[in-house]
Order: C-alpha cells, then structure tokens, then sequence
C-alpha cells in the first residue's frame, strides 16, 4: 500500500515524512513491528524532544546522547536523509520470508558515529531472545537494582556474560515488573527472537566495522510518569548507546573512500 508520504517494499512499510521510520514488517504471515504507546499522532518532523512512536527509527549518529536516538528520526526522508554534512541512502528487497536493507553513508573521512536500527517488538510476554551462549554483554546503568553488588562508581556500563548478564534474565521478555534494562551484545551481528509460534532473526554485516546488538527489554519500567512495556532488538554498528562513551574501537568509521556500506536483514521462520 503506497500514500504520499509512505512507500511500501516487499515486507517493510517506511514513512518517509516521519523520519523514515518502518511502521511495518511482515514475515512469514505475521506483522513484527510494535505500533507505538499512541503517545502522538502525524510525523515528528521539527520536534525537539524524541517521542517513541514504535516501529523502527533510524538512529544515527548516536542512539543516547545527544541528540537522543539521533537526528533522523526528525527529518522527513526519501530514499536518502541529509544530516550535519553526511548523507545516508537505504535501498529495499525482500519477499515473504526475507527483507534485506543496503545502506550507504557517505561522510567525511574519518567521521566517527553508532547507528542502530531501533526495532521495537510486537512480542508477547514469554519471548525469548537468542545469541550465542558466552557473549560479552554491556549493562547500562538502569540496571543497577537488578544486581547482586553494588553498581560500580562512574561506571557508564559493566561487561558481564550472555545469557544471564548480571544474574539478570536478558533472554525472555518477562511480565511487567517495573523495571527497565538496556544492554549491548557486543560483536554480535545475529539474533533471533521467538514469539507465538515464529522465529525472526536479525544479521548484520559491515566487514571492518564493529557489529552487535542493542537490547531495551521494558517491563512497564519507562518512563516514570507514564510507563509502558516495549522490547527492542536492535542491529548496530558500533559498541555503546552514546557516541560521546566510545572508546577507540567503540564506534564506526568512515573510510577514505567517504563512503561506507553496510548490509541489515531480516529473515523469519515459523516455529
């Protein structure tokens, strides 16, 4: 279905005038994509303050931070959005199992930046997340009340294992308990998620390039005024939330070339 101001390919529905966000994708007979807490209506174009609209927004340069979860998300988008001297063009294909996304950016050489596909989940309580047992997990700190020690002085994140990071079950989208816990599979470029009877899996290339995985599992513990519940499983390029914490190796970089490529799919199976 095609309006003015949204394209539909293959399984992925995007609306270019509010920020290029995927509003749906459909596969293997079902739709993926959470349709949003109902905090607004219409295209965010112009605003200020990010407002989570479900779907999947397009997170670059940064995904906390500033701004938060980038300066996209704002912009109305065609098959390219221009933003702070970069340029970033995405190109769809897929069928009924299978959606692949080609992205290019083209920057100066040696622009440093964290992109994720933030993917909120219509998944039901019971999901379960999976990557390789052993996986090196950053915790953030709104974990804290969640471990067993205490959480360390000016620490931006802690590393602990996959799948129980923490003591913490991070592998199932549990009921709501108040709590809300955001976390990186660093080095991580699949992920599977299971629900109701299908599996989708994300995978990520960029050979070079640092590739994981972000996670927001809310159980109804964000925001503090008005909470809701919502899971995120969400490619990335990079290894922290905000570019301002990357260390060396933390972020991605643009070549000499001025261009860099990267390659997001997603693939889904019933169970």
């Amino acid at each position: 279905m095609v309006s003015e101001h949204t394209d539909s390919v293959g399984s992925v529905s995007v609306d270019g005038a509010d920020g290029g966000r995927w509003t749906s994708l459909r596969l293997a007979g079902r739709e993926w994509l959470w349709s949003g807490p109902g905090l607004l209506t219409g295209p965010r174009t112009g605003h200020q303050a990010f407002t989570d609209a479900g779907g999947l927004d397009e997170c670059f340069p940064t995904v906390r931070g500033t701004p938060d979860h980038g300066g996209l998300w704002n912009q109305p988008w065609e098959t390219s959005v221009t933003y702070a001297g970069t340029t970033l063009t995405r190109r769809f294909t897929g069928d009924a199992e299978t959606v692949a996304v080609d992205y290019r950016l083209q920057a100066p050489p040696g622009f440093r930046f964290i992109w994720a596909a933030h993917a909120l989940l219509d998944c039901a309580v019971g999901a379960t997340i999976s990557a390789p047992p052993g996986s090196a997990c950053r915790l953030y700190p709104e974990a804290a009340g969640l471990l067993p020690t205490p959480w360390p002085a000016n620490a931006p994140w802690i590393t602990a294992t996959w799948p129980r990071p923490g003591g913490i079950d991070l592998g199932t989208y549990g009921p709501s308990d108040a709590t809300a816990v955001g976390a990186i599979l660093v080095d991580c470029p699949t992920v599977s998620i299971r629900d109701r009877g299908a599996e989708l899996t994300w995978t990520l290339s960029c050979p070079g390039q640092p590739v994981s995985t972000a996670l927001w599992r809310n159980l109804a513990g964000f925001p503090d005024e008005a909470p809701y519940r919502s899971l995120g499983v969400e490619p990335m390029l990079g290894r922290v939330f905000d570019l301002a914490e990357a260390g060396p190796d933390d972020a991605a970089v643009v070549p000499a070339s001025g261009e860099l490529a990267w390659r997001l799919t997603a693939s889904a199976r019933p169970v």
